[in-house]
């Protein structure tokens, strides 16, 4: 038992890392230097083909708050095959987790033993439990990429979107609230409350979701609001489609 809450604090101190490592340590936009492609490599390949695109689509429409949901959901369907790679990881953990209780109260006072029963188990199902966090590991410098696509842009701070300044914090607080409400919701629709080990993110992630909306510029705010609502209306269908692929086999 100490073993497992250990684990889920373990956890909740890597989500924080990375959460603070995406959107850094201070909501001035002015401590980024301009986007470079001859700077480095992370810029020529990962955040300026991302700042160009905001660009362009800004060009195309007009507005830098709608030019941000469409890379957005562009980037999210080029990672759709490994949200549904993550997802049926995340369903297969899900499916084992009776027989994991059995096992771990049938070697409760057995450690070595229990650890070789578990990975038996996920070798006859063909199941790897790392194969879930694979994803996101995958996912995370697109994100860092874009987040920083989005505040490096000098144009993009000095757009206006509905009314707020993209530049600026929500001074209505309206995307902090949407940001923080939206993190919830996406997580009940993903099933992170059914898992005890992941059931404190629950509560955590919009919390600090809204602290951190509160003092960065809009611009990101918007982006987690639109990403929040993609995964929201993808788990919907996904979820859906897959449960209906368990049941059938």
């Amino acid at each position: 038992m100490r073993k497992r809450r250990s684990r889920k604090w373990i956890g909740l101190l890597l989500l924080v890392t990375v959460i603070v490592a995406l959107t850094g340590c201070a909501p001035d936009p002015s401590r980024f230097k301009p986007v470079d492609p001859e700077n480095s490599f992370w810029d020529r390949f990962f955040v300026y083909p991302l700042s160009i695109a905001l660009d362009a689509f800004n060009d195309l429409i007009g507005s830098y708050g709608l030019s941000i949901l469409i890379v957005t959901v562009i980037i999210r369907l080029l990672l759709l095959p490994l949200t549904i790679k993550q997802m049926k990881s995340s369903k297969a953990m899900q499916a084992l987790q009776p027989e994991l209780k059995k096992l771990q109260e049938k070697y409760k006072n057995n450690q070595q033993k229990l650890q070789e029963e578990t990975m038996k188990l996920f070798q006859k199902h063909n199941v790897n439990p790392m194969s879930g966090c694979l994803p996101l590991m995958i996912q995370l410098p697109v994100l860092i990429a874009f987040y920083q696509a989005i505040m490096r842009n000098e144009h993009i701070a000095q757009s206006d979107f509905l009314w707020m300044q993209l530049g600026q914090a929500d001074p209505w607080l309206v995307l902090p609230i949407l940001a923080a409400l939206t993190t919830y919701l996406q997580s009940v629709a993903t099933g992170m409350g059914n898992n005890p080990q992941t059931r404190v993110f629950l509560f955590v992630m919009p919390v600090m979701i809204f602290v951190l909306a509160y003092q960065f510029p809009a611009a990101l705010s918007l982006y987690w609001v639109y990403s929040n609502l993609f995964s929201m209306v993808q788990y919907y269908f996904l979820g859906d489609k897959y449960r209906a692929k368990k049941q059938e086999g």
